[in-house]
């Protein structure tokens, strides 16, 4: 902040080097040092991308979710968020977890979560928001905006190309710039610039060979220089790679402390003139800029009188969101909403013991958690299967009773917790065995059948066609129990639509033959992932983005577009340029929210392009009969795409108005004056981007990148601190020792048991064993040459990795 830019100098100027590169570290798990002798008070970073999850004790403080933590309101996760296409409404949630965070003395809370839902099976999916990226740009700045609007300083997290769990601690995303530019960045940079969060977190993967906290393409020429973000770039928990590069990058804050990793090494650089000090005082004036802002709005601070009444504000919000955010899949003969007179049966043992939160570091200890089957009061219920999903004759018996003697049957089934985590990635897009039969065994005795689904990301549901009606909840946080019910009978109208694309099966997304197969992520299907690839080679889904039903019915009409007059110059590029309106009608008996989505469908006569692409969306309510005029602006980079730099390609391009990505109800073509864009050498040979038909290779990767794909194969010799033990125990019969110590310690925390079933063992694994040496080394807090000595022996320098355990 500018009243602290003097004091910064002067402290800067005063601070020693070693001071200087302490400050650029934590002091602990989750605080920022403290330097009372220069006035330089600490930070506390929290988890909370939908609910703080703030742990107070630092002996069991975890970046997984494992231990408990404060009490705070739980709201929906981002899949449902999304769901919602209600930048608003994400924006209130932020301010009230800003406001939460203020009462638990937190500086920065570490969210949201940005990346793109590049395939299914990503077990952090719920953690995203959106498969596009105007709609996960959008939420994430109305989230930022509500959260940085009480002063808490928000974390955009994670920076970039972080769409899968595999080995995302080493992995390299290999990606081409176009793909980059067009998909995986635009929802960072919508957020930074419309958001202007206080803070940015690089990811754990490398991208294209560069890890991200040494990246200084990613961190300073495109984040700060292209799109000004003056905030502070944060390590994910132990991602960072090397200091010294870090430093010259612009990733100012290594997080967790405790281990001074590469302090010295740091030193010697610029002493010896290998880092220029200035880099240094820029990430140390960034982390004093955020923390003497923190500590003002701190000071300022006052607790609420009635603590209780603001948690139960939050709760209903929660509710608000968990409603807007539910999909209504299908509603055949119009079975919802229910009437309340219908006799009913309630199966499932999601309906009693609901999943609303996924697991890991958003894992929230929730205020309190309201149960579905407590609303359906005089409803039969039987379970159908237990808390994992797995079913027996004597239960689903039971469940072919109840749903014959109803007259309807409301069945809650999805996900259980164990399938979806952050740490690793689904194997499959399968609900489990047990909550399929238990769906087969209701509908069979009784076809008039709702299936509730809580999970956070989409399933195969080839029971689809034999049910009623559909109702996908997500994962929809604490207050999910009451929404549900309200949702059903119709005192709430579902207005959710699907943020991401659900495919039939998995074997028809684009990159299901090769995601996660190797350690590194090779996005062969380049910017075709999503409704892009979909559309382009016409396979058909189970539903569509943007998709979702209403208990009213919709109209639009009246599509009209103001153009702008002369040739446009791509001076202009994010300056509006010309108008489209439209009208939405509700053409039902009831009052209903829509939201209407504005499509570009580009000449496909040229260049490779996406078929269609969301460029703007707003959600409207309106009473039965009331119709609304719609307005939208759009600019030249609307139109654009990236060929070295953001170009416009001549052309007709085609406005489209619609309900989701397949059902247009209007366009109109319009003429675009730009740049005659020509096929670049290495695309001149046809390439599966142009058809999608089936399925990419890394040869077409290859030719979008303009040089071959190298993958990297370290064998004992030559494994370095970016290598784990899992990669290692093979060669090593020390990292064998160490893999099996690892397991054993770990199963003992896990109720004794190495129950590859339970998701806080296999994230606990994956995240120790998967780790390189030197995650380990940050993340535990560890100094000294421990890991550089047991890296040296899994080498086979024996005496020379007993020195350095020895002596450091």
């Amino acid at each position: 902040m500018r009243q602290h830019e003097q004091k910064i100098r002067e402290i800067i100027r005063k601070m020693p080097l070693t001071d200087k590169i302490a400050l650029c570290e934590g002091a602990s798990f989750w605080e920022t040092k403290a330097f009372p002798e220069y006035g330089i008070p600490a930070m506390f970073l929290c988890d909370g991308p939908h609910g703080l999850r703030k742990q107070e004790s630092k002996a069991r403080a975890d970046m997984l979710g494992v231990h408990q933590s404060a009490k705070a309101t739980c709201f929906p996760a981002e899949d449902v968020i999304a769901s919602g296409w209600d930048p608003e409404l994400a924006g209130k949630i932020g301010k009230a977890i800003g406001e939460e965070a203020l009462a638990q003395d937190v500086s920065v809370v570490l969210g949201p979560g940005v990346n793109i839902k590049r395939n299914p099976l990503c077990g952090r999916n719920f953690e995203y928001f959106s498969e596009d990226p105007v709609l996960a740009g959008e939420l994430a700045a109305g989230f930022v905006r509500g959260l940085e609007s009480c002063g808490v300083g928000a974390c955009l997290k994670h920076f970039a190309a972080n769409s899968q769990e595999k080995s995302r601690f080493n992995s390299d995303s290999v990606i081409d710039e176009r793909t980059l530019r067009e998909l995986y960045l635009p929802a960072f940079e919508r957020a930074v610039k419309k958001g202007k969060p206080s803070a940015v977190m690089c990811a754990y993967p490398k991208l294209n060979g560069i890890h991200c906290s040494d990246n200084r393409n990613l961190l300073t020429e495109i984040l700060r220089e292209e799109w000004g973000f003056d905030g502070m770039v944060v390590t994910d928990w132990a991602a960072m790679n090397n200091r010294i590069e870090g430093f010259r990058a612009g990733c100012d804050l290594n997080m967790p402390g405790g281990s001074n990793y590469m302090g010295k090494e740091t030193i010697r650089a610029v002493q010896g003139g290998k880092l220029p000090e200035a880099d240094v005082d820029r990430s140390a004036g960034r982390i004093l800029s955020l923390a003497f802002r923190s500590a003002d709005v701190r000071s300022r601070y006052r607790k609420a009188e009635d603590e209780a009444a603001l948690y139960e504000e939050h709760n209903a919000l929660a509710g608000e969101a968990a409603e807007q955010g539910a999909v209504l899949l299908k509603n055949e003969d119009g079975i919802l909403p229910l009437s309340g007179r219908e006799k009913l049966a309630v199966i499932g043992h999601m309906a009693k013991d609901m999943r609303f939160q996924g697991s890991g570091s958003s894992h929230v200890h929730a205020v309190r958690v309201s149960q579905p089957l407590s609303y359906f009061r005089n409803a039969a219920y039987a379970e159908g299967c237990d808390k994992e999903g797995n079913t027996s004759d004597r239960l689903l018996s039971e469940v072919r009773k109840k749903a014959s003697e109803s007259d309807r049957v409301i069945v809650f089934a999805g996900l259980p917790e164990r399938y979806e985590s952050e740490g690793f990635d689904r194997t499959d897009m399968q609900m489990p065995e047990g909550h399929l039969r238990m769906i087969e065994a209701a509908v069979s005795a009784n076809p008039e059948t709702v299936v509730v689904l809580l999970c956070g990301s989409p399933v195969e549901c080839p029971w689809a066609d034999r049910v009623k009606g559909i109702l996908y909840l997500g994962l929809p946080g604490q207050a999910g129990g009451e929404a549900v019910f309200r949702l059903l009978f119709g005192e709430i109208n579902p207005s959710g639509r699907l943020a991401e694309t659900w495919p039939i099966r998995y074997e028809d997304c684009p990159s299901a033959s090769f995601y996660g197969k190797t350690r590194d992520a090779l996005y062969l299907e380049g910017m075709y992932s999503g409704y892009r690839y979909y559309q382009k080679a016409g396979q058909k889904v189970r539903w569509p983005f943007g998709y979702g039903l209403s208990y009213t019915e919709f109209s639009y009409s009246d599509l009209k577009i103001e153009k702008p007059s002369g040739r446009w110059h791509p001076i202009s590029a994010e300056k509006p340029e010309f108008t489209v309106r439209f009208v939405v009608k509700n053409t039902g008996k009831r009052a209903g929210a829509e939201v209407a989505q504005l499509y570009v469908e580009a000449p496909q006569d040229g260049v490779h392009r996406p078929v269609r692409l969301l460029r703007r969306f707003q959600k409207i309510t309106l009473e039965a009969g009331e119709e609304k005029t719609v307005s939208f602006l759009l600019n030249r980079r609307d139109f654009a795409m990236w060929q070295d730099r953001c170009i416009v390609p001549t052309g007709t391009y085609r406005i489209a108005a619609g309900k989701n990505c397949d059902e247009i109800c209007m366009r109109k073509e319009i003429r675009i004056e730009g740049e005659d864009v020509s096929r670049s050498e290495n695309a001149e040979k046809k390439s599966w981007y142009d058809t999608c038909k089936g399925i990419p290779c890394r040869k077409d990767l290859e030719q979008a990148l303009g040089k071959p794909i190298r993958i990297q194969r370290k064998e004992k010799g030559t494994f370095t601190m970016d290598n784990t033990i899992l990669e290692m125990k093979d060669s090593s019969l020390v990292m064998r020792m160490l893999y099996q110590a690892v397991k054993t310690f770990l199963a003992v925390k896990c109720n004794g048991r190495q129950d590859p079933q339970n998701p806080e063992f296999r994230m606990q694994l994956a995240s120790s064993v998967g780790s390189p040496l030197r995650c380990l080394q940050i993340s535990g807090g560890l100094r000294g040459g421990l890991m550089q000595g047991l890296l040296e022996i899994a080498n086979g320098h024996y005496g020379k990795g007993i020195k350095k355990i020895i002596f450091g």
